[in-house]
């Protein structure tokens, strides 16, 4: 069953995966996650390879070349287990084939080894995987513009994203965040995103939420807000990214992934039931089409004056025509 879940995601989405396969970077991964098989099986070159094989014959794999395939195998099986996108299946398959063409080039000549780890360095230093470029109804935030967009109006709901573009956990969960996008945003409930790898001040800025108690024993002046962190620290080893943050009038209600004591994000899974769920988005939408119905009446109102009916421009001391003036000094 373990073999056959991944196949069936990857048959399902074939056709995006002959998309992917088209891009430069999956193309250069691929040729990179097939040299030592090319290289073992092309005639000429394997001639001259080395060999563990009873029979001598240097152009197929020998058992030990078998098992790390195997292990291989093993590993990808388990990461994948927890991929929520094709993204990340593939991206697996991809790491973990590169890991091994770096433990069997090393095996078969150091020289061979050391020139496949100098490619792998240098293609991970050029280049980068392909963002997602879908539709989507997503507010990007800076570090000028997301204070005052949070705090501008408190009816409206926010589910901000901090992410990082060189996260591999951030680029396969963008296009699940864009559907979300896609069938929940309305006037009382929008999505923003933050790029923490670019904007590394936010994750550490001080926002305002307003504590009367402290008001009211005049430990600040009325009107002064409290301070507080958004806490997302872009450090691989914690984890928190990408972190989902629900804001309601610049104050944070909940998160996910959560973050224990440490400052360690606790293990959560982005697929979109979950999201659904936790934030409990069906809910948040209904009450969120109430805010755009009120926000459509008001707007119709003002842009729209109501027309006087004909009995209200008969009546006395009605602004009367100009002409109808003049009919009427004649009649006197």
């Amino acid at each position: 069953m373990a073999l056959l879940t991944p196949l069936f995601a990857f048959l399902y989405h074939l056709p995006q995966v002959y998309k992917w396969l088209l891009k430069p970077y999956y193309v250069a991964s691929l040729f990179m996650c097939l040299a030592f098989l090319a290289v073992r099986k092309t005639p000429g070159i394997c001639d001259h390879l080395s060999t563990q094989r009873e029979d001598g014959n240097s152009c197929d794999f020998d058992w030990r070349e078998v098992e790390i395939l195997m292990f291989l195998s093993a590993i990808v099986m388990m990461k994948n287990r927890r991929a929520i996108t094709v993204e990340q299946h593939v991206g697996n398959i991809i790491l973990f084939s590169k890991v091994a063409n770096v433990i069997l080039f090393f095996r078969l000549d150091i020289r061979m080894g050391l020139l496949y780890l100098t490619l792998c360095i240098v293609f991970l230093m050029t280049c980068k995987p392909p963002l997602y470029m879908g539709p989507e109804y997503i507010k990007y935030f800076s570090d000028k513009t997301m204070d005052e967009e949070l705090t501008r109006d408190g009816r409206v709901t926010w589910i901000v994203e901090f992410f990082a573009n060189w996260s591999p956990e951030c680029q396969s969960f963008a296009s699940v965040y864009a559907d979300l996008s896609l069938k929940y945003n309305c006037a009382g409930l929008k999505f923003g995103k933050v790029d923490i790898g670019r904007y590394g001040d936010v994750s550490k800025r001080y926002v305002s939420i307003p504590l009367s108690h402290l008001e009211d024993l005049g430990l600040f002046p009325q009107g002064f807000s409290s301070l507080c962190r958004y806490k997302v620290s872009a450090s691989p080893l914690s984890k928190q990214l990408p972190s989902l943050v629900l804001f309601q009038g610049g104050k944070e209600l909940m998160r996910r992934p959560q973050v224990d004591k440490k400052g360690r994000a606790v293990s959560w899974s982005f697929t979109e039931e979950n999201i659904i769920r936790e934030f409990n988005l069906n809910e948040l939408y209904q009450k969120s089409k109430k805010l755009s119905k009120t926000k459509g009446d008001k707007l119709s109102q003002s842009e729209f004056l109501p027309v006087p009916e004909e009995e209200e421009l008969e009546q006395p001391g009605a602004h009367v025509p100009h002409e109808d003036k003049a009919e009427s000094k004649k009649d006197k």
